[in-house]
C-alpha cells in the first residue's frame, strides 16, 4: 500500500467516526437520562426502544427554517457553527487509538496540539454571540469565553503532569510509555483533566452560559435549523474527544489488563465510552452550579491540585530515577 493510500485510508476511518461517535453518544445520553429520570418517550416512543427518535431528530433539524436575523452579521453568523465544530475533527486526528500508526495524524508534539486547537472552539461560541444582534446571545458568549480562560489552565497543567512522567509530549509516546502504577499517583490529575474538560464543553453541572433548561441557550439563541444542530453536535463531539484524551493521558490508551494489549483499539474504545457514560451520568447526577461557584472551584480547588499533581510528578520522577 502506498504511503499516500494510507494517509487517505486513515483520514477517511477519522472521518467516519467523527461523524458517527458523538450521534452514538448523543442517542446513549437520551437512553441513559430516559432511564435515570424514568422518562417515557425516550424509552418507548418511535420504535423498538424509542431509537427512531434519533431518526425523527434529524428530520426535525433539516425542515425548521434556517432564519438569520436582521441585524445580525451575516456571514460571521453562518461560519460560527463550523468554526465551533472543526477543532473537535482536528483534534480527533491525532489522538492515536491503537499501537503503531493507529492515527490519523501523528504529530510530535501532540499535548500542545490538541490542547491549543480545542481552545479555538470558543471563537465560535463568541462569534455567534457577537454577531446575533441580541445582548442576551452576546453576553452568553462572554461567558463561555469567561469559562474557558478559568478552566484551559488546570487542563494543560495537569497534562504537563502526564508529560514529565513519560517523558514525551507525544500523544502515543506517552501511551507507549504508560506504567499501570501511575494510575493511583496520577489520579488526581485525571480528575481534575476530566472536570475542567466537562467545564470547557459547558456541560452540566457547568452550564451556565448554556441553561437550557431556563429556556434560552446563551450564545446560540437566534441558531434554529442545521446550523443549531451543528452546535449540537460540536458538543457531542467534544464529549468524545475530552474521554479518548483522558484515556490516552491517564488510562494507558490501548494497553489492557493482564497485558492484553492485542486488542488494540477495542480497548481505547471501551475506555472512551466507559467516561462517556460518565459525562451523561454527571449530567443526570448534579444541578447546575452558580457562576461564582463555578470560577471558585476553577481557580481555589482546581489549580492548587493540579500544581500539587506536578510537584508530586517531579517527586516521583527524582525517586524512581
Amino acid at each position: 500500500m502506498s504511503d499516500t493510500l494510507d494517509v487517505v485510508l486513515r483520514l477517511l476511518a477519522v472521518f467516519v467516526a467523527f461523524l458517527v461517535l458523538p450521534l452514538v453518544v448523543g442517542q446513549t445520553e437520551h437512553k441513559v437520562m430516559a432511564h435515570m429520570q424514568g422518562r417515557l418517550g425516550p424509552m418507548y416512543a418511535g420504535g423498538f426502544h424509542g431509537w427512531a427518535q434519533l431518526v425523527a431528530d434529524g428530520v426535525k433539524f433539516a425542515q425548521k427554517e434556517d432564519i438569520v436575523p436582521a441585524g445580525a452579521d451575516r456571514r460571521i453568523f453562518q461560519l460560527a457553527p463550523a468554526v465551533a465544530l472543526l477543532p473537535y475533527l482536528l483534534v480527533l486526528l491525532a489522538i492515536p487509538v491503537g499501537p503503531g500508526n493507529a492515527v490519523g495524524q501523528s504529530v510530535d508534539a501532540g499535548i500542545f496540539f490538541v490542547l491549543a486547537v480545542m481552545g479555538v472552539g470558543v471563537l465560535g461560541s463568541l462569534m455567534a454571540g457577537w454577531a446575533s444582534a441580541n445582548k442576551f446571545s452576546l453576553l452568553g458568549g462572554l461567558r463561555t469565553a469567561g469559562q474557558l480562560m478559568a478552566y484551559e489552565l488546570p487542563m494543560l497543567l495537569t497534562a504537563a503532569s502526564v508529560a514529565m512522567a513519560a517523558g514525551t509530549v507525544s500523544l502515543s509516546g506517552i501511551v507507549d510509555a504508560f506504567q499501570w502504577w501511575w494510575v493511583p499517583w496520577q489520579i488526581v490529575g485525571a480528575v481534575v483533566f476530566f472536570v475542567a474538560g466537562l467545564a470547557e464543553l459547558q456541560r452540566p453541572p457547568f452550564d451556565m452560559p448554556v441553561a437550557d433548561s431556563e429556556i434560552i441557550f446563551g450564545a446560540y439563541t437566534e441558531y434554529t435549523g442545521l446550523r443549531f444542530a451543528l452546535f449540537l453536535l460540536s458538543e457531542y463531539a467534544g464529549i468524545v474527544v475530552l474521554c479518548g484524551l483522558t484515556t490516552v493521558l491517564f488510562l494507558g490508551g490501548w494497553h489492557g489488563p493482564f497485558g492484553a494489549d492485542g486488542m488494540g483499539w477495542v480497548w481505547t474504545l471501551l475506555k472512551t465510552a466507559v467516561l462517556a457514560f460518565v459525562v451523561i451520568w454527571l449530567r443526570v447526577t448534579y444541578p447546575r452550579l452558580r457562576e461564582d461557584q463555578l470560577q471558585k472551584l476553577a481557580w481555589t480547588v482546581l489549580i492548587p491540585l493540579a500544581l500539587a499533581q506536578i510537584a508530586l510528578t517531579g517527586v516521583v520522577k527524582v525517586v524512581t530515577q
